[in-house]
Parts: C-alpha cells; structure tokens; sequence
C-alpha cells in the first residue's frame, strides 16, 4: 500500500533521504531550506539507519565534510539556499575534480547578495554553467512539485554514482516550501562496507585487499597528466548528454507559440495555457527537468514550428540565453517574462506578458 504523507517539499528531501540509504548529511541552517536539517534532526535517522546527520559551523565546513564522506565511497548530501551555495561553490568543484559522487539541494532565495528569503530561480546561471572554478558541470535537476522533491534524491543520487559526479536538486523555494500529498519511497538498508568497496572500486576507504592505495585528489601538477584528466571530464559529459536529458511537454502536438518554464513557474504556465487554449489560442509548454544536460533539442524542435517562443522565469532571464542557443536562427521570436524580487506572477500576468509580445495571436 502506497504511504500518503502531507509534508512540505523540504521535509520531502529528509524523509526520501533516509529512506533511500544515505550515510550522511551535513548542512547549515538558511531560509528557506532549514527544514532539511529540523527535520532530519527530528527524525534521529542516527538512531534507526546509522545516518550522520551534522549540523557543521559553516557552509564551508559542510561541503567538505561532503567532500570528505564522498571520498569514501558512501552516499552524502548537504542542502543550502543560494548565498550558502555560493560559500560551498570551491568544495563543489573539488567535488567535480576528484570525480566523487554527492548530492546537493538549492533550494533559491532572491539575490544577488544576501537579497530576499523569498523564492527565486535566480541561480540558473550559477548551476548550469559551472558556478565554481574549471570546466565542470553538475547534472541538475529542477523539481515542479514536493512528489518530485522525493523522486530526485533517489535520481540525483543513482546518477551521482552512475557518473561519479555531483548531482544538485535545483529547486525554487516556492517547491521547497509548499505542501503538497507526497508518496514516500520505500525504506531501503544502508549499503554494508563490502557493497560500499563492491560499488566504488575507486573509494579512499581503507587499502583491505588491494595492492595498489587509491588516492582521492584534484591536483595535478603536470599539465599533460590535467590535459588527460580532463578530457576524461568532458567525455563523462558527453555521455551524460546523450543519455540523461529529461523534461515534459504539454499541447505541444498542435501548438502555434511555446512557453519554456521550469519548476513552479512551469505550472503557473501550464494554468495560463490552459485558460489562453479556452479562448482559442495555441499554446504549448515544455519543462526542462534536467536544466544541465539541457533538452535543447526538443525545445529546437518545438520551436521550429511555431511563431514565437516565451520564456517564463523568476529571474532577469537567463534560461533563456539556452533557450536563443538551442533555436540558433532569429525566428521563431524568443522572448522573455520574469519577476526577481521574489514576487511570483499569476496566470493572467503571464498571460498578459504573452499577448504584449504576441498580439497577434489575440486577435
């Protein structure tokens, strides 16, 4: 029988993290993603799974405490909200350089600097492109409801470990906050040490029976033996690419405009379309899941077809910039509608912004 729970999307990620058989979590408190680290704390998984749960002194501490848990093979996370992602942003490209698998949660608050405890996608670019120092990418994931808050710690994690790459469940904090029914997953067991040193052959968790100690690093001072390594990189990405790109499309078989959102804003979208559809305006939208690697060439295709392309975020606009990048031609038009303050637009702003630039379609 499937558990029914009443929860916000931050108690989601506790609850799904444990059940999923993680080894540790280590965060800060930050609005509007504390609930991560109150409930895990409430729910003591120390005492039932063997969970660590620790509150570090700080972002910094935190991220290499990942870094750290990571470097031994075992499945760990930390959580923040944007001004603390930015603090862990160094041992997140260490992450990424010593090909260690973690999972991470921003849940986005309003900037730039401290800026508002009110939601916000405003860290698209900061994810997507990097964020950190070198050429490295996460896989990110974009939650649309407090199901998928659940769903992705189990998918962020398995493709972590799939690709020894840290994955980031990107959420704005409207998701991270709103309750929602959500179905738990069920309770699976920690993995032993033997399926720890089974799974990742490549783990700094003691020499046992091998000849040869594995060294967990990201320096490499001959510059040929760095070239190397990242080529390694940049063909991990290339699988990931061709393999993990995700997203939903809604009325997309006859629609004449595209509305491109992600997140929450995706169905505050997806309620203007519907009401635009009711007065005979064709309108299709589709929702990146992976925000990296991007669905561009759907969205190419979609677009291909249609008169105009409108981009909704809570931000100045910058999934757009991935938008005019997957379409490469300067029709159909690509335009863009975005609050960053923290103020969420209802359908009908979204809709009025469609037809400002659309107005032939209401005619």
């Amino acid at each position: 029988m499937e558990e029914v729970k009443l929860m916000k999307g931050n108690e989601a990620i506790a609850h799904a993290a444990i059940r999923y058989g993680c080894d540790g979590y280590f965060g800060y408190p930050i609005t509007p993603q504390s609930e991560v680290l109150e409930t895990l704390a409430e729910l003591m998984p120390w005492e039932t799974t063997g969970m660590v749960v620790l509150q570090a002194e700080s972002e910094v501490a935190a991220i290499n405490m990942v870094y750290g848990g990571a470097a031994t093979g075992k499945a760990v996370m930390t959580s923040s909200s944007s001004p603390g992602i930015s603090l862990k942003q160094e041992g997140i490209s260490y992450l990424a350089a010593s090909e260690l698998p973690a999972l991470i949660l921003n849940c986005m608050r309003g900037g730039p600097g401290l800026g508002t405890i009110q939601p916000s996608q405003s860290d698209y670019f900061q994810a997507t492109k990097g964020g950190g120092h070198g050429d490295y990418h996460l896989i990110i994931l974009a939650p649309a409801t407090v199901q998928e808050m659940a769903d992705f710690v189990g998918l962020g994690f398995d493709l972590a470990f799939k690709y020894r790459t840290p994955s980031m469940i990107l959420a704005d904090g409207i998701v991270g906050q709103m309750m929602e029914k959500v179905v738990l997953p069920p309770q699976r067991p920690r993995r032993t040490e033997e399926q720890v040193r089974e799974q990742c052959p490549w783990a700094a968790c003691g020499k046992g029976t091998r000849k040869h100690r594995n060294v967990v690093t990201s320096l490499e001072l001959d510059s040929a033996k760095m070239e190397v390594n990242n080529l390694r990189f940049q063909e991990t990405y290339r699988r990931i690419e061709e393999n993990e790109v995700r997203f939903e499309e809604y009325y997309t078989d006859d629609c004449e405009y595209l509305m491109v959102a992600f997140g929450s804003i995706a169905r505050i979208c997806l309620k203007a379309i519907e009401e635009a559809r009711a007065a005979g305006v064709k309108i299709g939208l589709i929702r990146p899941i992976t925000l990296w690697p991007f669905p561009k060439a759907r969205i190419a295709e979609l677009a291909a077809k249609t008169k105009g392309v409108l981009v909704v975020e809570l931000n100045a606009g910058q999934m757009i910039e991935d938008v005019r990048l997957a379409i490469n031609a300067p029709t159909p038009s690509v335009h863009h509608f975005g609050r960053m303050g923290g103020i969420v637009p209802n359908p009908g702003e979204i809709i009025d912004a469609f037809y400002s630039h659309y107005p032939e379609a209401k005619a």
